[in-house]
């Protein structure tokens, strides 16, 4: 059973590879509009070597909340790090992103969308090579090295943004609903591969998802989030071991991590429609 997860002394209990800190996002007015408060104040650590996926209603800052981790967002006020150095408005060496949309370039073959960002950071040639032939393999892509993304499924496609990524060797791995466009079984299939991703690099791993499910099976906690502006309400821990796959939606207790999930959710998004929301605390350590 999921168990909330109390604020302790991070010296103590885990090595703490990113944290926000007090992070507020508020958007400026424009065209005729106000500001809009988008995010917090809310505060994180993300522990080394872990899977949190973060879940909320819709409009409630979770995608704003990855790209401020990422450097692609500058925070109102707060502070984030990586790595115990600032993130100061661009991403750092280290963070690879994987968003919803389709980001392969249709004029290349998968072996050049996956090479594409080592070319042009310079890379030799060997050495670019070998990190692609690894990642294409890696992700079940080696019959396809030198097909098109038109000639490739969605599915497929997300998996040539990922080893895009993979080939950056990054140590945190930020994914914006990299799923959302696939249909349900394809995702549970595409959850075990970015489980063996993550366990196989032993890299960090923050995901954003409106799918329940999906965020059950991947996490070992995740952070629930209030409607805008999104601040955390819990912090689940599901328990599960690290070896698990998408079997684990087998198992009553899933469903009962699940149910958890959706009876926070469940309020939270009907505040989202009705365009309200009450103060909240925002620590999740």
């Amino acid at each position: 059973m999921a168990t909330r997860l109390a604020s302790v002394p991070v010296a103590e209990t885990y090595k703490v590879h990113a944290r926000l800190d007090g992070v507020t996002r508020i958007y400026p007015p424009r065209a005729g509009h106000g500001e809009v408060h988008a995010l917090g104040p809310l505060s994180l650590d993300l522990r080394a070597g872990e899977f949190l996926s973060v879940v909320g209603p819709s409009g409630c800052g979770k995608s704003t909340l990855l790209d401020v981790l990422a450097g692609l967002a500058v925070p109102s006020a707060g502070t984030v790090e990586f790595e115990g150095k600032r993130v100061l408005g661009e991403v750092p060496d280290g963070v690879g992103v994987v968003f919803q949309e389709d980001a392969s370039f249709p004029w290349l073959s998968v072996e050049d969308n996956v090479a594409f960002g080592l070319r042009r950071a310079g890379m030799d040639a060997a050495e670019t090579r070998r990190r692609v032939d690894f990642a294409v393999g890696f992700m079940g892509l080696k019959d396809f090295r030198r097909a098109y993304p038109s000639q490739l499924s969605g599915g497929m496609r997300q998996r040539v943004c990922i080893a895009r990524t993979l080939v950056l060797q990054p140590r945190l791995i930020l994914l914006d609903e990299p799923f959302g466009a696939l249909d349900q079984q394809t995702r549970l299939l595409m959850g075990d591969e970015l489980l063996r991703l993550w366990r196989e690099t032993g890299a960090t791993v923050l995901l954003i998802t409106h799918a329940l499910d999906e965020a059950n099976l991947l996490s070992d906690r995740i952070g629930v989030m209030a409607a805008r502006p999104g601040r955390f309400i819990d912090i689940v821990g599901t328990g599960w071991p690290r070896d698990r796959d998408s079997r684990l939606a087998e198992r009553p207790d899933f469903g009962a991590v699940t149910a958890r999930l959706w009876s926070y959710l469940r309020g939270e998004s009907l505040k989202a429609l009705q365009g309200s929301s009450p103060p909240l605390g925002g620590e999740a350590r």
